[in-house]
């Protein structure tokens, strides 16, 4: 089985009012464990300078993301740091 077959679906198409805002419906909050107060972080993707997609993530799994990328990256560069330095 595709992985796409199997993770990708449209679950909804919203509409942006006049102010920009939009809804998710309750559906799609409920299965995201999306509640008040939540902060979600946009996440664009350019084509030929222009957006074409757009991502919401949750901002603590982004943050983790973050963190598991560059923080191995962050520790190499400290012991680096450290290494010159005499005690």
């Amino acid at each position: 089985m595709d992985l796409f077959d199997s993770a990708l679906r449209v679950d909804a198409v919203v509409s942006v009012d006049e102010r920009g805002q939009m809804v998710l419906p309750k559906e799609i909050r409920q299965r995201a464990h999306i509640h008040p107060g939540d902060k979600l972080a946009v996440v664009s993707y350019q084509n030929q300078g222009t957006v074409c997609c757009l991502w919401l993530m949750k901002t603590e799994q982004l943050l983790g993301s973050v963190r598991n990328s560059l923080g191995p990256l962050m520790s190499a560069l400290a012991d680096t740091g450290t290494q010159g330095e005499t005690p």
